[in-house]
């Protein structure tokens, strides 16, 4: 008999068993347990996460002991890799990186994917719209396409999934994430694991026949996280001598006008220094419904003033699952889930129930596993596009105040009151989403099983908008005497102003997807002798997947806030409706070979062989790799005290990617021509950009090394990798002879390579038996370039996403994504060259301005524990790449920017950093621009400045702690008699806290726009709009009980 402890306490549930027999038993609430052994057997103690011990039993009838935190236990786990197949770590020969539950849950987040950030070298996180439900794009080692999708593939339990599905799990749903980032761990799944591949595992049966009861629940409150920073030197109004302005008594005399205006969206108005308005009334805004203004003092309200139109936020989380049986006598595990989301914007919210019920059982040589999953999800969100209007706010505005104005109150004619919007533009969706798999297998002898994995996934999605209309030109007679002295006389003024008419509009789409994914596998599994094992996997894969999706809607609702689409008078042209519908099949036969040495020396060959419907021509996909384990192989390295484990890997992998070329495009289809339809006809055209019907999947191919080491029993490891991919026959448009009547052809053109590397370092400075404080560090370094080293002939560059000054490009012999724009002409010293006028000299073409992938990044885990306390954080560092902000863009045009304040706007703006060609000599520049005056500064900041490429690129270095968590377990022995046996309380912080600094890559990042954000899920990264809201950060605690 005796107590089983670890560093909190006594153990509850831990295994008893006398070694080589089936006698065994458990330790009761206590820690206590009692059994029979004889004299000279062994007993054996476990707990899972903790490391199994033995003890021998001797003279003494009592036996205590503590068990310590497993340091080894990977060593004979199994860890599931591609199609299912599971393998020691000692036998994987590509590098990957498992993250465990306690990693995804530590800090409470309620999106898997977002709490991968910053734990996984080599792993970016980018987010295309931040919101109630946020999308995100998941990329591993950069980028292996220009036009295709380069983002990694997620399967969830075997079975080929989305990111988005993931994102909707309940963290505490999953098990663990096995990352494949060497492409020869996903080689089996052909041409959809190029990217890399995240191995989703969800929770099941546990290893004893126990009932356990979860209950986990957390509270966390969101906030904004930054926001741009704005100039608080000037106030509203408008620098240019004409209507609307009003001049104010006393005004400054350098200047006959101090462009003072109550309805401006700029912040060209006079200085809050100016006596004569510092701390002065004046009206603010357009009329309210009684036709007076509203009044307020001349002042700055500093440059977070609109942060004062976002709200705390909350996210609620509550997960209650139920486990009963065991993986090999049959198990039952049901779970609900419950996330509720109220945003920072008002109105805005997420409600999404989770279910899933995991079942299974072995019956003699047939073991059978199902699982349902149901997902129901409301979600209701406004038009991020507010941001746009809310950037448009000068400084002196106190927005509350316009909480209830309206549009037609607004603080500016020229953009919608935000608060409106979010009662008016609503986009709403209700999806359901239902998961059945199934996992079969049969064992012929125990040499011999064949095993079927298959999946239907149902998605259903009924979503509906609306926009409230108005007119956006106001009638009124202004009275602006007890304010100012009106420039234009002294009577009340009569003005209109403008802005076209918003129309009400209404829509409703239905789409619904149908998605079938079915393995099969013939296994064997021999030992040719007793040096060499021999496995061998032969597989068939098929894919069905079929997308439906109608909408219907159109203009000018005759009855307001009735949203019905009898009630839309003016309906959508049929032609410009969405009513098309998608079929996709893929069938694949695929074998995958594992052969061992002596438990030191393994080889895995994969071979498959697959055919899409999207196109024409067939694929084969080979792979090879091995692991070698020195520190298993050589005598002197057994055992050793020093160096406790060794692992090399080699690897080389041929895959494909077909995903630039979409479902159809092999047909000749027609499209609708513009202008159509037209009063009763419709006409139709033959598309004039046409693929290449002998088109074929892009070829990626990789070489990949990789060494682990284990040093002082773990004390330190280190992991590193290198690769160096190369994609052939790319597949972009081609340009086409006029004479063809084409305009482009989707073809086969071009290449590029990605070579890069990862180290990651692991560190336990303590370690203590004694007192339970364990301190382990891990850092990890990445790095990967991306170069265009071919295009089509006679093309040089591909342009991805661009405007006239800025854009995002493919250009062979550059890095890739490249950014590129007009730029400054400058001397030979690196001064901007200007003319006469004071202007800056701009570049006719497009030059390079940066590139926006990093080039290199650093993550930092720190996790410190004592007895039953865990304090965690996360944090990463990145540097090197560029992105272009339309919000800073947007800030110029309405001299928001600290730029346009660093001078005396009334003596003109002198660009820095300039020089002038003076009688064949460049000289220092002191020139205003335009002249000089406000004018000439307004005219420049939103007229020249704004549209130059090379002022508007922000650095995007940036450090962001990601996470900070800080937990306590109740000792076991106060639980005692209680029911429970854990009890778990933790506070935590994500993305709390963010900082970024000038390298030189662009002009500092003042918080206009996270630098992981992008505007749409392509390859065009770098590019930051205002269509999404600014980033969050949350601060929240949870509790965990099982019973």
């Amino acid at each position: 008999s005796g107590v089983v402890s670890d560093a909190t306490g006594p153990i509850p549930g831990a295994n008893v068993v006398v070694k080589g027999t089936k006698r065994g038993t458990q330790t009761d609430v206590d820690g206590k347990y009692s059994i029979k052994a004889k004299q000279g057997e062994t007993l054996v103690y476990s707990y899972i996460g903790l490391a199994d011990t033995e003890r021998p039993v001797g003279a003494s009838n009592t036996i205590t002991l503590t068990l310590k935190p497993s340091t080894t236990v990977l060593d004979d786990v199994l860890i599931t890799g591609a199609v299912g197949i599971k393998r020691k770590k000692d036998a994987i020969t590509s590098v990957s990186q498992l993250v465990t539950s306690k990693e995804l849950t530590q800090a409470g987040s309620p999106n898997v994917i977002q709490s991968l950030a910053g734990k996984v070298s080599g792993l970016q996180i980018n987010t295309i719209s931040n919101g109630a439900s946020p999308d995100t794009k998941i990329l591993l080692r950069g980028t292996r396409s220009i036009t295709g999708n380069n983002s990694a593939l997620v399967v969830i339990d075997n079975v080929i999934s989305s990111a988005s599905i993931l994102a909707q799990l309940p963290p505490d749903s999953v098990e663990s994430v096995n990352i494949l980032k060497g492409q020869q761990g996903g080689a089996l799944y052909g041409d959809q694991g190029s990217n890399g591949v995240l191995i989703v595992t969800t929770k099941k049966g546990t290893k004893d026949s126990k009932i356990t009861v979860s209950l986990n629940s957390s509270v966390d409150f969101q906030t904004i996280s930054f926001l741009p920073k704005r100039q608080t030197q000037y106030g509203q109004g408008w620098g240019l001598n004409g209507a609307y302005d009003f001049d104010f008594p006393g005004a400054d005399p350098r200047n006959n006008d101090d462009h003072f205006s109550p309805y401006e969206n700029g912040a060209w108005g006079p200085s809050f220094d100016d006596p004569n308005f510092a701390n002065t009334i004046v009206p603010t805004g357009l009329p309210q419904a009684d036709g007076k203004f509203l009044t307020d003092v001349y002042k700055s309200r500093g440059s977070d003033n609109i942060k004062d139109f976002f709200k705390t936020g909350t996210i609620l989380q509550n997960n209650v699952s139920i486990n009963a049986g065991s993986l090999d006598s049959g198990y039952v595990l049901f779970s609900y889930g419950r996330q509720t989301t109220d945003f920072v914007v008002q109105n805005d919210a997420l409600k999404r129930n989770t279910f899933i019920l995991r079942a299974g059982k072995k019956i003699n040589k047939f073991r059978i596993g199902t699982n349902i999953n149901y997902i129901s999800q409301s979600l209701t969100q406004t038009d991020s596009n507010l941001f746009d209007d809310l950037l448009q706010t000068p400084t002196n505005i106190d927005v509350n105040r316009f909480r209830d104005s309206g549009h037609q109150g607004h603080w500016t004619v020229y953009a919608k009151n935000p608060f409106q919007t979010i009662k008016q533009t609503r986009f709403d969706d209700l999806t359901d989403l239902v998961n059945t798999a199934v996992d079969l297998s049969y064992d012929f002898n125990k040499h011999i099983s064949i095993n079927y994995n298959g999946s239907v996934n149902l998605r259903s999605v009924q979503s509906q908008s609306h926009e409230d209309g108005f007119t956006k030109v106001f009638n009124y007679v202004y009275d602006f005497s007890p304010y100012v002295d009106n420039q234009q006389g002294s009577s009340p003024t009569y003005e209109s102003l403008g802005g076209s008419p918003i129309n009400s509009s209404y829509f409703i789409s239905q789409s619904f997807g149908r998605n079938y994914y079915g393995d099969l596998l013939l296994n064997f599994d021999y030992d040719l002798t007793k040096d060499i094992s021999f496995k061998l996997n032969l597989g068939n894969n098929i894919q069905d997947n079929y997308f439906r999706i109608n909408t219907q809607g159109g203009t000018n609702l005759d009855t307001f806030g009735y949203y019905d689409i009898k009630n839309v008078l003016q309906r959508t042209n049929p032609g410009l409706l969405s009513n098309f519908s998608t079929l996709y099949r893929k069938v694949a036969f695929f074998a995958n070979l594992d052969l061992g040495y002596k438990d030191y020396l393994f080889l895995n060959a994969t071979a498959r062989y697959e055919k899409s419907s999207a196109v024409i021509k067939s694929a084969f996909y080979p792979s090879v790799g091995l692991s070698f384990v020195p520190t298993k192989a050589f005598d002197g390295l057994k055992k050793n005290d020093i160096l406790n484990y060794f692992k090399l890997t080699a690897s080389y992998v041929s895959v494909g990617n077909s995903s630039p070329v979409p479902a159809y495009a092999t047909n000749n289809t027609a499209q609708l021509v513009g202008g159509y339809p037209y009063a009763d006809l419709i006409s139709y055209q033959v598309r004039r950009n046409q693929t290449n019907k002998m088109i074929k999947p892009e070829t990626v191919t990789t070489l990949e090394f990789g060494a682990t080491l284990g040093f002082f029993k773990d004390r330190i490891t280190l992991d590193g990798s290198y690769y160096n991919t190369e994609t052939k026959d790319l597949i972009t448009q081609a340009t086409s002879s006029r004479a063809t009547g084409l305009t482009s052809i989707l073809d086969n053109t071009g290449s590029l390579t990605d070579k890069g590397y990862e180290i990651d370092l692991g560190i336990t400075p303590i370690r203590s038996k004694d007192n339970g404080f364990n301190w382990n560090i891990r850092t990890s370094y990445s790095r990967s370039k991306t170069i265009v080293t071919s295009l089509s002939n006679g093309v040089n560059s591909v342009n991805l996403a661009s405007n006239t000054f800025i854009g995002v490009f493919a250009e062979v012999g550059e890095q890739f994504p490249l950014i590129k724009g007009t730029a400054y002409v400058r001397d030979p010293d690196g001064n901007i060259i200007v003319g006469a006028d004071g202007l800056p000299k701009r570049t006719t073409t497009f030059e390079k301005l940066g590139k926006s992938t990093p080039d290199y990044i650093i993550g930092l885990t720190n996790t410190f524990s004592y007895k039953g306390v865990s304090l965690k954080a996360v944090a990463d560092y990145r540097t090197g790449h560029s992105f272009y902000s339309e919000a800073y863009d947007r800030m110029a045009f309405a001299g928001y920017t600290e730029e346009s304040a660093s001078q005396d706007r009334f003596v003109g703006y002198v660009v820095p950093n300039s020089v002038q060609l003076v009688a064949g000599n460049y000289v220092q520049n002191t020139t205003p621009v335009n002249g000089g005056g406000s004018a000439g500064t307004l005219n420049y900041f939103n007229q020249r400045y704004n549209s130059t490429g090379e002022a508007l690129l922000v650095d995007a270095t940036a450090l962001k702690i990601r996470e900070i968590s800080l937990s306590y377990d109740l000792p076991k022995k106060m639980l005692k008699d209680t029911g429970v046996s854990s009890f778990t309380f933790g506070v935590n912080a994500r993305n709390p806290f963010v900082f970024f600094f000038n390298t030189g890559h662009g002009i500092k990042n003042r918080g206009f726009a996270d630098p992981e954000a992008n505007s749409s899920s392509g390859n065009a990264i770098g590019l930051a709009n205002v269509g999404q809201y600014p980033t969050t950060k949350t601060y929240g605690f949870s509790i965990n009980v099982t019973f």
